[in-house]
C-alpha cells in the first residue's frame, strides 16, 4: 500500500527511542514461547502500489486454506479514496471469504505467541512518522528472541527482517492492531472470551452457516457456559435444519439461563419444527411468562403453535 523511501527509514530508526513492549520481552519472555519461529510456508504475494491490503490479505487467507488471490479482493477492501484498506473491511473480506477472522491483544507478546502457535499475523505499520502516516500492511511470519528481530512479507520483499523496536515504533501507531485468519474451528492461542464471541457473531452474519456453526462448536468447547454461544450454535443448526440440534442447543441455554426468554422462544419453535407442539406451548408459554423485552416474539410463537394444534 505503501512504499517507504530509504530516507524515511532511516529517520524512523533515528528516532525510534525506547520500545518498552520490546524490552520488556527481551528482558523476561515466558517460557512457553520459543526463542526463534519462522512460519517458511506462508504464501507470498508481492503487492501492487497501495494495495498491500489485498495481497496481506490474500497471504493469510491462503495459509488458512483458503484458495484466493490478491486481484479477488481488491474490490472488497480497497478504497481508492484512501489509498489503501481499512481494518474492519480486511476483517469482513476475510469472513466472505470463509475465515474465521479476528483481532489479536494488542501487544507483541500475544503477536509473537500467535506465530509461535503457527498463526501468521497481519499487522497494520505507520512506516512514516505520527504527522506524516505511511500506513501499510504486513504478514509477519516469525521473530528472533535472541537477535531481536521480526521477520515480515511486506511489500515487494518475501523475506523482509526488522528490529523488534522499530517494528514496534511502527506497529504502535496503529494501536497495535493485528488479525489472524483461521479455518473454521479454530481460535486463536491468545482468544479472550468476550471478543470472541462478537467475532463469531461477526463470522455468522458475514458468511454460510455451516462455517459458523463449527466455529461456534469449537468455542464451546473452550467456553461451555457462554450463552451466546449456545444461541448462535443453535441458529446456525437451525440455519442448516438441524431441527434436532437447534433444539438441544436452546433447551441447554434454558437449562444454563432459565431466566433468558430468547432461549425459551428459540426452543419452542423448534420443536414446533419437530412436530413436538405439546412441549412447544408448554415452553412457549414460559417464554411469556417471563415477560421482558422479548414478550411480543414469544406471543407471537405462543400463538402459532396454537394454530397449528387447533
Amino acid at each position: 500500500m505503501i512504499w517507504l523511501k530509504s530516507g524515511v527509514l532511516t529517520l524512523l530508526i533515528l528516532l525510534s527511542g525506547c520500545a518498552t513492549q520490546t524490552s520488556a520481552l527481551l528482558h523476561e519472555a515466558p517460557d512457553t514461547l520459543p526463542r526463534r519461529v519462522e512460519l517458511s510456508g506462508v504464501p507470498f504475494f508481492p503487492q501492487e502500489r497501495y494495495q498491500c491490503g489485498p495481497a496481506t490479505l490474500a497471504m493469510a487467507l491462503q495459509n488458512s486454506g483458503v484458495a484466493i488471490e490478491p486481484n479477488a479482493l481488491v474490490e472488497e477492501v480497497y478504497v481508492p479514496k484512501l489509498e489503501g484498506s481499512l481494518q474492519v473491511e480486511m476483517l469482513a473480506a476475510g469472513r466472505r471469504n470463509g475465515a474465521f477472522t479476528i483481532t489479536i491483544p494488542t501487544n507483541l507478546e500475544s503477536l509473537l505467541t500467535e506465530v509461535a502457535s503457527g498463526n501468521p499475523v497481519v499487522v497494520l505499520q505507520n512506516l512514516g512518522l505520527s504527522w506524516i502516516p505511511r500506513w501499510h500492511y504486513a504478514l509477519v511470519v516469525g521473530y528472533d528472541l535472541d537477535q531481536s528481530e521480526i521477520i515480515l512479507r511486506s511489500g515487494t520483499t518475501l523475506r523482509l527482517v526488522m528490529s523488534l523496536s522499530t517494528f514496534e515504533h511502527t506497529w504502535e501507531r496503529s494501536g497495535y492492531w493485528g488479525m489472524v485468519a483461521l479455518p473454521p474451528g479454530q481460535l486463536p492461542k491468545t482468544a479472550q472470551e468476550a471478543p470472541s464471541v462478537a467475532a463469531l457473531i461477526a463470522f455468522e452474519n458475514g458468511g454460510s452457516a455451516k462455517l459458523a456453526r463449527i466455529a461456534y462448536r469449537a468455542a464451546l468447547q473452550r467456553w461451555p457456559d457462554n450463552l451466546q454461544l449456545m444461541i448462535g450454535s443453535g441458529n446456525t443448526a437451525a440455519a442448516e435444519g438441524d431441527y434436532l440440534a437447534a433444539a438441544n442447543a436452546f433447551q441447554r441455554a434454558t437449562k444454563h439461563y432459565p431466566e433468558n426468554v430468547p432461549a425459551y422462544n428459540n426452543l419452542a419453535m423448534m420443536l414446533g419444527k419437530l412436530g413436538r407442539y405439546g412441549e412447544a406451548r408448554i415452553v412457549a408459554e414460559k417464554a411469556v411468562a417471563l415477560g421482558g423485552p422479548w414478550h411480543d416474539a414469544a406471543m407471537e410463537t405462543l400463538r402459532s403453535i396454537e394454530a397449528v394444534q387447533h
